[in-house]
């Protein structure tokens, strides 16, 4: 499918998003907190359209609010991410030095552990809750970003039309924001938005480990770990956020490849089996 069919659908979907998230208290049929001991389990009908899990809480109430977690929790996350390692990279990339080697090297100490058990193990220093969470899968992440604007700001740097700037006089903060930063900026969001899904996935299930988002709140992790014990009873009480995890994902996903087609020009000279120059988007296996 055309990369600006791909971007479009996978924008329409976010924005339904958004908007289940922002008027959820308008949509949903019922408070996601309210309890029915007396109504748990119950079947779908036009009152529960989704029905109640082992509490009696609405199903269909508690996945549109779980939306707004997920939604922030990403958006913090990226937000988080994108500003510490344009920090660290473009300092690094463009002084150089000893101030280079010093953050590299750091950068190199987190990259050595895998994120998800370099979470848990910050997560166990800072305690549990959504914060914290938050505050983890930034320390995990932004290391692998800072080195890729740092390798982005060297390959730029060098380049005639940064060497011309530079001798006209034009200081280096005003090189940095005018002619590094813009092309270094294209490449970050295609990076982000493939990373999107993984960030997404970590919070779920970081909260479904009873780390993260902590119950009652209603977030797709924890409905998923309140539901474990009984899926061979009721398994449409994991299926639901499990659906909704998924699907998040893929389009989070879509949104990004597409991104990497239209905006990245080498990744297309590869498709297409010709010789183009080497992308900086390389997504990595961490």
């Amino acid at each position: 499918m055309n990369p600006d069919k791909r971007i479009k659908a996978a924008l329409i979907f976010i924005c339904i998003m958004v908007l289940a998230a922002v008027f959820a208290g308008f949509i949903s049929p019922w408070n996601p907190l309210e309890t029915d001991v007396l109504n748990k389990f119950a079947p779908a009908s036009l009152s529960h359209p989704l029905g109640t899990d082992h509490l009696g809480r609405d199903e269909l109430s508690r996945l549109l609010y779980g939306i707004r977690m997920s939604l922030l929790s990403v958006l913090l996350i990226s937000a988080s991410v994108v500003a510490l390692s344009f920090a660290v990279g473009l300092a690094a990339g463009y002084r150089g030095g000893i101030f280079d080697a010093v953050f590299m090297r750091i950068c190199d100490v987190f990259l050595t552990f895998p994120t998800f058990i370099l979470a848990l193990f910050l997560i166990g220093i800072l305690g549990v809750g959504l914060l914290n969470v938050v505050i983890a899968i930034v320390l995990t992440h932004w290391a692998w970003y800072a080195r890729m604007v740092r390798g982005l700001v060297l390959e730029y740097k060098g380049q005639g039309w940064v060497t011309a700037s530079r001798s006209l006089g034009t200081g280096k903060l005003a090189v940095v924001i005018r002619h590094i930063l813009p092309s270094v900026f294209v490449q970050m969001i295609i990076l982000i938005t493939l990373d999107l899904g993984h960030m997404l996935l970590h919070v779920s299930g970081l909260s479904f480990l009873g780390l993260g988002v902590q119950a009652p709140t209603p977030e797709w992790g924890v409905m998923i770990s309140d539901a474990a014990p009984f899926i061979r009873e009721h398994p449409m009480l994991i299926i639901y956020p499990g659906l909704c995890i998924f699907i998040t994902v893929a389009v989070f996903n879509i949104l990004g490849e597409a991104l990497r087609d239209k905006l990245d020009p080498s990744y297309v000279y590869r498709g297409s089996g010709c010789d183009g120059p080497a992308s900086a988007v390389e997504p990595e296996a961490r």
